[in-house]
């Protein structure tokens, strides 16, 4: 049975692990989001995101946030095991609906 929950092991929370992994990974690009992808040594995937102020009032932060994580909830049994995922969002992002969220970073993340 597949586990559609998001753990608090499967966060990433710690500052040295954002700056190791923005060195170490790879970096790809979409209009609304720019993801970090770098293997790591535990058995499962971790998730990271930033959201800069930039993007908008923090009602328009915390809603992208809320849809990132959703969307990795749901698809991380089709993401790469070991593997840390920092998903940093563009302006621009909060505009974007659940859909549209899951449809840029699924074009991202389907080719790792």
């Amino acid at each position: 049975m597949l586990s559609f929950t998001f753990r608090k092991e499967e966060r990433i929370r710690r500052r040295s692990d954002f700056i190791r992994i923005s060195k170490e990974g790879k970096k790809y690009y979409s209009p609304h989001f720019r993801v970090w992808i770098s293997p790591n040594q535990l058995p499962y995937r971790r998730l990271g995101i930033i959201v800069s102020k930039k993007v908008g009032s923090a009602v328009k932060r915390n809603r992208i946030k809320r849809l990132i994580r959703e969307f990795f909830r749901l698809h991380k049994a089709e993401l790469i095991q070991s593997t840390d995922f920092v998903i940093q969002a563009k302006e621009g992002a909060d505009r974007l609906t659940f859909w549209e969220v899951a449809a840029e970073l699924q074009e991202i993340l389907k080719e790792h």
